[in-house]
């Protein structure tokens, strides 16, 4: 049954999806300066993603074989299905919204409606969620319908002494890893390519010649708009398709290997409950895309009115209050008259149910307190916009504060929802909450890939010299789009820690006895280096990609500087800048930069693995984690700030400030250093957490018996 509605959603979904990909590549491109802009970008986008893609395709082949050989085959295939679904939400998301970004420019001007121009930039941003859900669960029931064959080994491999090797877990283990490489490529990629530009555009553009952003007489603008495709949109919908599978197969993962643990100490728990703990996940997820179904298709097909931020709500909270309707009633039908054993579920059949509950509770407050930390209608925002009439230096001193407050609360809330959701269900129900607070992800990321959409929009209507009255509605519709962003991000990390500990909770099941009980001790001298090292891991690799996009801004603003130095009349007006030099200034940059920061994430648990063993790299997942989910909410937090702050200026909301008012220069200069932060930064480490806790469930079947500690230990003793 649970195969079927799964089916059933997935072709929903992706119809959906396809339906609304039609409708807005059918609008109007509006005018013929209009279509060669939009063409520009829509090119720059697929050059970039084609070379990408060489040098993923290449590093995925070598890991298939890697997989392959010194594991098994099935994990290598399940490794390519990750890549290909991840790789394809990918490329469908940065196509439509480089459909789209003209599209919602022209149904600006053509109507000057502000409801209307949303749905456009809505319709497009669902192509993008809806195929995150939709490919993420077929890769799911692809390797079900595979692989299936390894969950009848299951009972005899739980009356084993010692685990030595689950099939079906490291399979599954294998597809989340491979939408992982993708999406850690992706984001890192894309984040330096966007943000070179950006910065690039900014910092010359804006401050040195003092002209608006998006003026199609700064050379980088072409190469910026690019980038919100390949960073933004490419590299969301990858990122939150392998947070997506990672909710869920950890989920799976855990309840297999509670199954095995309980049974081996005599606390025998039936088959049957074995399939409806590991299948309830996936029923889950299936309900919560087909709610997103119905969620998006309500307001896409509602007058909307003069509120973004409002009706943009609305589709998020509808899509989550149908998706906690609709799975109460199929966990009733799965769990009723079900002998739960010894399992502690301290809510019977609804535990499970609880904590998806809490983890979907907590993704909404997460949210809502990121849209308070960024939005300029809120006083965090306000409070460094008045920061920047007193020069740059207040401004980001003023952003970071904001940033570093706005992580205590998010904290609470997640250590709240963690301790609910393990009183329900144990410690399935904590996977099950991070699956719960991805389970409406179609309607989250459709709501984030507005933005760029949006953001892309504004800058075509600048370039095109549109009416002021077009500019102000895709302005509004681009500053919605930031607080959407910031909230997205909070759904990401929020998401990574829950689902990060369940994995790191498989990762101890996969080296210690099954009739053992389960204990990390802290005051282990090799645990405790671990931790001190896994938590600096994540500035050492923030450090990295921050580096990366400060080389590949240089080398852009030196050309901006040149350009406008060297073309006779082009901040006159007269001439046209040489836009394909800064895309392939980008473009390089953001390839040859990518490649270090990806890999680290990958070798260094395996390579601390063969080194000191299993408990060291315990150590290192557990300090990343703590680290990196407050970095990143910290890094999402104070850049959407920062960037909310300039809007603010630019719409004249503070008394005697205006763009190119020294104000605004002070702003612009805050949010050029929140860009890589809240674009690169703070979306690269949920997957890394994420990454290096599946490698490390995968790769500890071998360097558990095989470290260099081990070895040395035998050689002395």
């Amino acid at each position: 049954m649970v195969i079927i509605l799964t089916v059933v959603a997935i072709v929903l979904g992706l119809s959906y999806a396809s339906f609304n990909f039609f409708i807005v590549k059918n609008k109007d491109e509006g005018t013929k300066e209009m279509q060669e802009i939009a063409s520009a970008i829509r090119i720059g986008a697929n050059t970039f993603i084609r070379y990408e893609y060489k040098v993923l395709a290449l590093t995925c082949f070598l890991l298939f074989l890697l997989l392959s050989i010194f594991l098994a085959p099935y994990c290598g295939i399940a490794f390519l299905i990750g890549n290909i679904m991840s790789g394809s939400a990918g490329i469908v998301g940065m196509k439509i919204a480089t459909y789209a970004n003209v599209r919602v420019t022209n149904e600006a001007k053509k109507t000057l409606n502000i409801g209307k121009t949303l749905k456009v930039a809505l319709s497009g941003g669902s192509v993008m969620g809806l195929c995150v859900s939709g490919f993420a669960l077929l890769g799911l029931i692809l390797c079900f319908l595979i692989f299936g064959y390894q969950l009848s080994d299951i009972k005899a491999i739980s009356n084993w002494i010692r685990i030595e090797f689950i099939p079906f877990s490291m399979t599954l283990s294998s597809y989340a890893l491979g939408c992982s490489v993708i999406a850690i490529f992706n984001r890192v990629g894309g984040g330096i390519y966007t943000k070179a530009a950006d910065m690039g555009a900014d910092l010359v553009g804006k401050t040195e010649a003092g002209i608006p952003e998006d003026d199609p007489r700064n050379p980088a603008t072409i190469a910026d708009n690019v980038g919100d495709n390949v960073g933004d949109v490419a590299g969301l919908g990858s990122d939150l398709l392998e947070s997506y599978v990672g909710a869920i197969v950890s989920s799976i993962i855990l309840a297999i290997y509670l199954f095995v643990s309980f049974n081996a100490k005599g606390m025998v728990l039936s088959s049957e409950l074995l399939k409806n703990l590991y299948l309830y996940p996936i029923a889950f997820s299936a309900i919560g895309l087909i709610s997103c179904v119905v969620g998006l298709s309500f307001v896409l097909n509602k007058d909307l009115k003069q509120n973004p931020h409002k009706d943009l709500n609305f589709a998020t909270f509808l899509s989550a209050s149908l998706t906690a309707i609709f799975t109460l009633v199929i966990t009733v039908i799965m769990f009723n008259g079900c002998d739960l054993g010894n399992l502690p579920f301290n809510f019977g059949i609804f535990s499970p149910w609880c904590s998806a509950i809490m983890g979907l509770l907590s993704g909404v407050i997460i949210g809502t307190i990121a849209e308070y930390y960024t939005s300029y209608d809120y006083n965090p925002t306000k409070k460094i916009a008045i920061a920047s009439k007193e020069g740059a230096a207040i401004t980001v001193t003023q952003g970071l504060s904001v940033g570093m407050k706005s992580c205590m609360l998010s904290l609470i809330v997640l250590g709240i929802a963690l301790l609910i959701s393990y009183y329900s269900a144990g410690i399935f129900g904590v996977a099950m909450a991070a699956v719960g607070m991805l389970s409406f992800v179609a309607t989250t990321v459709s709501v984030d890939t507005y933005g760029p959409i949006s953001d892309n929009a504004g800058g075509i209507a600048e370039m095109a010299n549109l009416p002021k009255e077009v500019r102000d509605i895709t302005d509004k519709l681009d500053s919605v789009g930031n607080t959407t962003a910031a909230i997205g991000k909070g759904f990401a990390i929020g998401s990574a820690a829950f689902a990060t500990l369940s994995l790191m909770v498989s990762y101890l099941y996969s080296f210690n006895p099954p009739k053992q009980e389960l204990i990390f001790n802290l005051m282990s001298p090799l645990v405790l280096v671990g931790t001190l090292v896994g938590a600096a891991l994540p500035y050492y690799f923030s450090g990295m990609l921050i580096e990366s996009v400060s080389k590949a801004a240089q080398c852009m603003v030196l050309e901006v500087r040149r350009q406008f130095k060297t073309i006779t009349g082009l901040l006159e007006g007269t001439a046209k800048p040489d836009y394909e030099r800064c895309i392939e200034i980008s473009s390089k940059g953001a390839l040859a930069e990518m490649r270090i920061p990806a890999l680290i994430s990958i070798l260094f648990p395996v390579i601390s693995g063969f080194l000191l063993g299993p408990l060291f790299v315990g150590g290192i997942l557990l300090g990343s984690t703590i680290s990196a989910i407050m970095l990143a909410i910290f890094c999402g937090n104070a850049g959407g700030a920062w960037d909310n702050s300039k809007k603010y200026i630019e719409a004249e909301n503070l008394e005697g400030e205006c763009k190119g008012s020294t104000a605004h220069k002070a702003a612009v200069v805050g949010d050029t250093i929140g860009d890589p932060l809240k674009d690169t930064v703070g979306p690269s480490l949920d997957i890394l957490i994420k990454i290096m806790s599946t490698v490390s469930i995968i790769a500890v079947s071998i360097f558990k018996n095989y470290n260099l500690l081990e070895f040395v230990k035998g050689l002395f003793l």
